[in-house]
């Protein structure tokens, strides 16, 4: 455990800003030299001492050097402050964490229960490991068309039916701000002899205030992800992956799964950034949460009073597989306005330049970060009264409910042999019984409709038609105009 005084240190932070205070002759990369090599309009945009801080790894004093250097003591602190075993810093998203967590845990054949709703980098990870997963169903809302957690009770079940699984994987909190029963599913996945990964890539900042939910590893998770970009601060592109202190996952296993599936030219700007964001998270997270978390209350209450709009989130708690909620996720219900989310998503940025995080055919969704600018936050109900009154249609809008069959999931094959199986192009009312190749998801993101190795439904396809008619992007579709689909061959 790290002294608390130590915390107000960013040591790799700190080599990183000496090496490049010190001015030394750089003849390794990258090739710009620490700016003078650079395009004059990179150079102006980004600044002088962003390049002067883009340092190759490698350099004594950084990431070389006595034991324990700068970039282990960092990684050390991460760990402390998040109450982990071992942290490690990711420079390719929580993506590089869910993929080496499936080579770690779900080598060729390995069977794991997963949540169906799991990012999709989980399903690349099991494509690259070869596991075969099992899944769990989270609990859906069909009104507002958004998925919650997965229960205790379905995850018991799940791992009943699957006595071989390795692991058990599940979402907490949701893209949404819903957290799940994480020491239910403790529980039940330790009583049954696996590990629970916890994707907690919306939650970094979970655990530092008392006004938001307790961290997965506080709740007995063994391994958890947590995206640091997403809410603290850290540069775009820059997560944290953590092991508990009694993790049922064997680090030095994970750690090699880490340098397979990383950089080795990992990014030092994206490095210190989490240094730093460690270090205000870890100093001034209570101060500066706290006033993001009022504002955000005020914000409510003025959005609540918009004719047409209502404010979900704390009002769910309670529901099977909405243990908790985050106060950094606002969440609005703009049904009864007549137009969809992606309607009012898009007058919101032709109108005002507001961009939200996420629109659904029914709601959109603010994502509010540890230091919220206030004053933005005070305008925004005034921006989408505005934006309303210029769009709003009588009448409600129709929920688009996601198909039963592929909310609850079922793997005909295992997706790295439908992912990297020979595979044809077909027309998608033809493919119906086919396998398909192809993840698809309504983005912004709700569910994954198809994954690779499930089996297309007439249900299925006449869902994602409706769903891209409406407004939503088929992200991962080979064809965006959703008129063919990749289907493995025979």
């Amino acid at each position: 455990m790290a002294d608390p005084a130590e915390h107000q240190t960013a040591p790799y932070l700190d080599a990183l800003a000496s090496y490049a205070f010190r001015g030394p002759t750089r003849f390794h990369v990258p090739g710009h030299k620490g700016g003078p090599g650079v395009d004059p309009a990179l150079r102006r945009a980004l600044g002088d001492s962003t390049l002067e801080l883009d340092v190759a790894q490698g350099v004594y004093g950084i990431d070389l050097g006595p034991d324990p250097t700068p970039y282990d003591r960092a990684e050390a602190l991460a760990a402390a402050a998040y109450g982990a075993r071992r942290s490690w810093f990711l420079t390719n998203g929580a993506t590089q964490g869910n993929h080496a967590l499936c080579l770690a845990l779900a080598p060729l054949g390995t069977a794991v229960v997963a949540q169906r709703n799991s990012h999709a980098s989980l399903v690349d990870g099991l494509v690259l490991s070869g596991g075969m997963p099992h899944w769990a169903a989270p609990e859906y809302d069909p009104e507002l068309e958004m998925a919650y957690g997965v229960t205790a009770q379905t995850l018991a079940a799940a791992l009943a039916a699957t006595p071989e699984a390795a692991a058990a994987f599940v979402v907490s909190p949701t893209y949404y701000g819903m957290a799940a029963d994480v020491a239910g599913c403790a529980e039940v996945a330790h009583d049954a002899g696996v590990p629970l990964v916890v994707d907690q890539a919306w939650g970094p900042h979970f655990g530092f205030h008392r006004d938001l939910p307790p961290s997965a590893l506080s709740q007995g998770a063994d391994a958890v992800l947590t995206s640091t970009h997403k809410i603290v601060g850290s540069l775009t592109q820059s997560a944290m992956l953590h092991v508990a202190r009694d993790s049922r996952v064997d680090a030095d296993r994970l750690a090699r799964a880490l340098r397979l599936v990383r950089s080795t030219s990992q990014s030092s700007l994206l490095l210190a950034s989490l240094d730093a964001a460690r270090r205000q998270l870890a100093i001034h997270g209570q101060d500066l949460l706290g006033r993001t978390l009022a504002a955000a209350a005020r914000a409510r209450e003025s959005l609540a009073a918009i004719e047409g709009c209502r404010v979900v989130g704390e009002d769910l708690v309670g529901r099977p597989g909405v243990a908790a909620w985050d106060p950094l996720r606002i969440v609005i219900d703009v049904r009864e306005t007549g137009c969809t989310g992606y309607e009012v998503a898009q007058a919101l940025e032709r109108g005002s330049d507001v961009y939200v995080e996420l629109a659904t055919h029914a709601t959109i969704v603010l994502v509010l970060g540890i230091g919220q600018p206030v004053d933005a936050l005070e305008r925004f109900a005034h921006d989408l009264a505005a934006e309303l009154a210029d769009i709003r249609r009588p009448g409600a809008q129709l929920a688009i409910a996601h198909p039963a069959a592929s909310i609850a999931g079922q793997s005909a094959v295992a997706p790295r042999e439908a992912f990297l199986g020979p595979a044809e192009v077909v027309d998608v009312d033809a493919a119906v019984g086919r396998i398909s190749c192809e993840a698809i998801a309504g983005y912004p993101p709700g569910i994954p409709a198809l994954l690779p190795g499930e089996r297309i439904t007439a249900e299925l396809v006449d869902y994602l038609r409706r769903l891209s008619g409406a407004g939503a992007r088929l992200h991962g579709a080979s064809d965006p105009q959703f008129r063919t689909i990749a289907v493995l061959a025979g």
